[in-house]
């Protein structure tokens, strides 16, 4: 396999670049050979295949310099995103816990054991027969991996939801299942930040859900701290996410157990819309929300995210409007 490097942006007096990462050193990207043009991550992933293999020469041919040591400089947000989609209920134990939760004649006369068992039977049929649930978030929620979580003035339940996310590297319609994981540039850490009691709007029952209130507030989906281009992932149904709230385990589950798997994601999405180079697919949460615990974000909370390989997220909540919101940590 190639030696690794991940993909990002950083920043260093006050000036931000794209960068390629190797192990502990930092390259700015348009300082290295024939990539002169490439002044953001977005501009690099529209066209990512050849800027991929210039990448790869450059570090293969050793004539790059030394770069800069990684703790001098501080990572952002890796990508800003033209798109941003979500799919939402994708993890089986995490939808079996909640619905076996809720009163159904069905579940009269089952163990609580009982009635966990028959919705994942559920969830596998949904699996073989149905679609995935998807909807879009703003590109502004975007922040990046060590900034602050500003929780909204009012929100009474914000709850994380630490997921793999996807970054798409070539436009694509329509993409067959087979195909959809080509169309896959690289993944990160994202966490979807969720005001759950913002969800639901009681004066709109029958419309439904509510994204825009209750997911798309200004640092709403931390991302980073880089992205692994696809080539280092061989699976990514094969990953572990692990989120831990002031130190304590809160979520750790295997990609593995996602409902539909990230190529079905790609192709449902795709049939739908056109996917652009650099638009992010966050591809759903597993279990061990607030919602779960019922113990939601207050300011001060340590928010850590990690996924196999992809780094570590370190955020801090602050209230809005607070002296905290303001500034970097």
């Amino acid at each position: 396999m190639d030696s690794i490097f991940s993909i990002g942006t950083a920043s260093r007096d006050g000036r931000a670049f794209p960068c390629v990462i190797r192990g502990q050193r930092v390259w700015a990207i348009p300082g290295l050979p024939g990539l002169d043009h490439v002044t953001t991550t977005l501009s690099l992933f529209e066209n990512w295949a050849a800027h991929e293999a210039s990448l790869i020469r450059a570090l293969e041919d050793g004539g790059i310099g030394p770069g800069l040591a990684l703790d001098t400089v501080r990572l952002e947000a890796p990508l800003m995103p033209r798109q941003i989609f979500c799919t939402g209920a994708n993890y089986k134990k995490h939808v079996a816990e909640l619905t076996a939760k809720q009163p159904d004649p069905a579940h009269e006369g089952l163990t609580a054991e009982q009635r966990v068992e028959r919705v994942k039977a559920m969830m596998d049929e949904r699996a073989r027969t149905g679609t995935p649930y998807a909807f879009v978030k703003l590109p502004s929620a975007v922040t990046g991996p060590y900034d602050k979580i500003i929780l909204p003035s009012g929100a009474g339940e914000p709850d994380w939801e630490l997921e793999l996310a996807v970054v798409i590297g070539k436009a694509v319609r329509n993409a067959s299942r087979d195909e959809a994981l080509s169309c896959v540039a690289g993944y990160l850490v994202a966490n979807d930040v969720t005001v759950r009691d913002r969800i639901y709007r009681a004066d709109m029952k029958t419309i439904g859900t509510d994204w825009l209130a209750s997911k798309c507030a200004e640092t709403f989906l931390p991302i980073g701290p880089w992205i692994l281009p696809a080539r280092f992932v061989p699976d990514p149904q094969d990953l572990r996410i692990t989120l831990r709230l002031n130190g304590q385990v809160m979520q750790d589950e295997s990609t593995a157990d996602m409902i539909f798997d990230v190529a079905r994601q790609i192709e449902y999405i795709s049939s739908l819309v056109r996917l652009l180079p650099g638009d992010i697919i966050c591809t759903g949460s597993p279990a061990g929300n607030g919602t779960h615990y019922q113990r939601f974000l207050t300011p001060g909370d340590v928010v850590e995210g990690t996924i196999t390989g992809l780094g570590t997220q370190r955020l801090v909540c602050v209230a809005e409007g607070g002296a905290d919101a303001e500034g970097p940590l």
